[in-house]
């Protein structure tokens, strides 16, 4: 199916977001169309894997819409290159709120689809959102998780210090999400799979964009820790949810969130697909294993929405 993509802004808390929306062929037409919020990676921009996703789901008749994170990429937000969690989670009721005044869309058939980081910012956000009805999380990642596992107390007390030595006019300290070229990663010694495979995507011609600039401001990491994507899914996370992890474990830990929320999560209807041979960043862009993602997210919506 065709698809027409326009470039478009909304608000969230204050800010402009820039997003795209990807409008499927005769929707105007249908007008009442189902529609999916795609949320990117931490780090990530919404012309990379998210953007993929949201195209393939707009070929399938959904109209889609994927964005840059407030404070991030070409959205409005000062300081830059931060990572709040709550701000994630409410840039995706803003979508919502958006795509709820479209005249092609119903606003009683919306849907969320995380990848990543993504995912677990989309999972908590269903939870309190309640016109999103159907919830897809793809290599799923709840990044407080993931960064508690690394001595939280020592980076919180490193946070405390920066924001002091920033407070008394010191500049602001951006480091980088990961290395910035498979040259770097090597001479810091790191091989483990989803390392490698995250620089292979993000930082080479495969995955890289101007918009995913590999900085992150250090003081909103304090933010990051203290986040649980997963918090009260047992009570709160209603809607159908279908998760998707690749079969191939690395350090990044999707595929153990995936198991966690699917074991977690009060749904009734709920699916945890796992994608044989198939790693985290295989999931991204690589045309097998994001085809099979696809057709059990096309299967899901339409059950669904």
């Amino acid at each position: 199916m065709t698809v027409t993509k326009r470039n478009v802004k909304f608000h969230a808390h204050g800010l402009q977001i820039a997003a795209i929306l990807n409008v499927p062929e005769l929707a105007e037409d249908k007008k009442q169309n189902p529609a999916i919020v795609c949320v990117h990676p931490g780090s990530s921009c919404k012309d990379q894997t998210a953007g993929i996703y949201a195209e393939k789901l707009a070929e399938l008749g959904y109209v889609t819409i994927v964005f840059d994170a407030s404070y991030q990429g070409e959205s409005d937000g000062e300081p830059r290159y931060v990572e709040y969690p709550a701000s994630r989670v409410e840039d995706i009721r803003s979508a919502v709120d958006y795509l709820t005044t479209l005249d092609d869309v119903d606003e009683d058939r919306i849907g969320v689809l995380g990848i990543c980081a993504g995912g677990g910012y989309a999972v908590n956000a269903s939870m309190t959102e309640r016109r999103i009805k159907a919830v897809g999380a793809v290599s799923v990642a709840n990044i407080g998780r993931g960064y508690r596992e690394n001595d939280p107390i020592k980076m919180l007390e490193q946070v405390a210090l920066q924001r002091t030595a920033e407070a008394r006019g010191a500049e602001p300290l951006v480091v980088q999400w990961i290395p910035n070229s498979h040259a770097e990663r090597e001479e810091a010694g790191m091989t483990e799979l989803d390392l490698v495979q995250a620089v292979d995507y993000y930082r080479t011609p495969r995955g890289q964009s101007p918009n995913s600039p590999n900085k992150l401001k250090f003081t909103s990491v304090d933010s990051i820790i203290a986040f649980d994507a997963f918090h009260l899914a047992e009570t709160l996370l209603t809607q159908p949810l279908q998760i998707i992890v690749g079969g191939v474990q690395g350090a990044f830990g999707s595929y153990k969130d995936g198991h966690e929320l699917y074991n977690r999560a009060a749904s009734v209807k709920k699916d945890l697909f796992v994608i044989e041979g198939a790693s985290h960043y295989d999931l991204y862009d690589r045309p097998e294993p994001v085809n099979k993602a696809v057709e059990k997210l096309g299967a899901f919506y339409k059950e669904n929405l």
